[in-house]
């Protein structure tokens, strides 16, 4: 996907009507201002004054309706056959999706562990790790992220999809995009 593109989609979403609700939700429900600059220590090993725990959003009826439509809006745009992510915060995001998605839609959902058991995919025919619905045919996919910081999470499932199947990343939506440099890590998700 080309920068454009991206802006483009993304300004689709920033113009749907339940944009504003979803955005005063989050403020709502998971926003934490910690009062200052150390307060919290990220995922990403970063400190910062703010933190978001978007579990209780996801959690959350309305929110996560929102959510889910929203999500549906973009991958129909882009044409994405599948959705997920690593564990954990893709876990919920990928079955908000897939739950709201229309009946008869084609598209599914699966998780990559942090780390494989050795034991998933007997079903689907996924390497050890990546699990939920077969990703053995191919396809286009979207990783989904509740917060991004530098995108080292998306950045994980991006190369585990990559190495280990057939499928194309195109996209990674998060509800929360610190801009603290995830923005820079498209370059890492095309495949080699």
């Amino acid at each position: 996907m080309h920068d454009q593109q991206l802006k483009g989609m993304s300004q689709s979403i920033r113009n749907h009507p339940k944009w504003s609700r979803l955005v005063e939700l989050v403020r709502e429900l998971a926003f934490i201002d910690g009062g200052s600059d150390d307060a919290f220590t990220l995922a990403s090993g970063r400190n910062s004054r703010w933190f978001f725990d978007t579990k209780p959003v996801m959690m959350h009826p309305e929110a996560s309706h929102i959510i889910g439509e929203l999500l549906n809006l973009r991958m129909d745009e882009m044409g994405a056959d599948f959705v997920g992510g690593l564990e954990l915060g893709a876990v919920p995001l990928t079955a908000i999706a897939v739950s709201t998605s229309p009946k008869d839609s084609l598209r599914r959902g699966f998780m990559v562990r942090k780390e494989p058991k050795g034991r998933g995919g007997r079903k689907t025919n996924n390497p050890p790790g990546i699990e939920g619905t077969s990703l053995s045919q191919g396809g286009k996919i979207v990783i989904v992220e509740d917060v991004t910081t530098t995108g080292g999470s998306a950045i994980k499932a991006v190369d585990r999809i990559h190495q280990d199947t057939s499928c194309e990343v195109i996209a990674v939506i998060s509800i929360v995009d610190r801009q603290e440099g995830a923005e820079a890590a498209p370059a890492a998700w095309k495949k080699v």
